[in-house]
């Protein structure tokens, strides 16, 4: 629908790293856009999930988490977040039901304290982790934090919600839909997402590559796509891509873990990814991964623009 009381507009969704801005952004849309780990800072583009409403379409951007940075990576991923949420509609501060309200919290409620006029929704997470009681603490205390640093405004809305169990997700949407513009659908055709399938692939290798290892991984991978190709010699009712992925990280003790012992790890890896590239992609993949170092690349102008940051 496109008629003159339809809705559209940009909303972004911030907050602390493993907030659960990805699994929300995945819930809303109905299928998987965004990369979600139980490690923290997996996110590492703007990856945007299209919710289409019967009355408003509302296009969601997933950034990276917000902090405060220690590197000239995590100094960019910050600017990043900050060109986002000065062109979006409005902005969904993701807070988990399941941890206090901390210093971080309160960084990023300062951050957009500073957006004038701009309509800022506290979307508490996980709420299936929590009891009632301990719910209805972190709303309080979620409120309080709006009134302290916005001043007599607060928040404009505060809506608990559980991707994993679906709890609210709908009324998160319905909230969004409301804080946009009068506008036509800016994506048509019913498109969940306007990222570059290589971008969505990458991300689909990271996830894969990043579950179940050490905590020190997920800074130090970056995963590039360099070419997709069609493989050659296959019949014509049976194609199959050829799908070359470079994964980067800094060490040779990293390296050691994504590919495990006699390779096993990285096999393993290729084929979780496979599945997911292969659903995304709607046909069969050959997936050839290779593990490269790429010294220090986090404090490396030139190597961070050459990883795509």
């Amino acid at each position: 629908m496109s008629g003159d009381n339809h809705r559209a507009g940009f909303v972004s969704l911030v907050g602390r790293p493993n907030a659960g801005k990805s699994t929300l952004t995945n819930a809303l849309v109905g299928q998987k856009v965004a990369i979600t780990s139980a490690k923290p800072q997996t996110t590492r583009h703007t990856i945007r999930g299209i919710v289409n409403r019967e009355d408003s379409q509302v296009v969601l951007v997933d950034t990276p988490g917000l902090h405060r940075p220690r590197t000239l990576l995590g100094q960019r991923l910050n600017d990043l977040v900050a060109d986002t949420l000065s062109e979006v509609d409005a902005v969904g501060f993701c807070l988990p039901a399941n941890e206090k309200i901390g210093p971080g919290d309160r960084f990023i409620a300062e951050q957009l304290g500073r957006l004038r006029r701009k309509p800022l929704v506290a979307v508490v997470t996980k709420t299936d982790l929590v009891d009632r009681q301990a719910l209805t603490e972190q709303l309080l205390a979620v409120a309080k934090l709006g009134n302290d640093v916005l001043g007599t405004e607060g928040w404009t809305d505060i809506v608990p919600v559980s991707a994993a169990d679906g709890f609210q997700v709908e009324t998160v949407g319905e909230v969004f839909s409301r804080q946009m513009p009068l506008s036509p659908v800016l994506y048509p055709g019913g498109e969940l997402t306007d990222e570059p399938e290589a971008v969505m692939v990458a991300e689909l290798v990271r996830e894969a590559a990043l579950e179940g290892v050490r905590d020190e991984l997920p800074h130090s991978l970056a995963v590039v796509v360099e070419e997709m190709v069609p493989r050659e010699g296959r019949p014509e009712d049976s194609p199959m891509l050829t799908v070359y992925v470079n994964l980067y990280v800094e060490r040779s003790s990293q390296k050691a873990i994504i590919i495990g012992k006699g390779g096993a790890r990285l096999r393993e890896v290729g084929t979780n990814a496979r599945r997911g590239i292969e659903a995304l992609l709607g046909t069969r993949v050959y997936l050839d991964l290779h593990v490269k170092i790429a010294k220090d690349w986090q404090r490396d102008p030139k190597q961070l623009v050459r990883l795509g940051f």
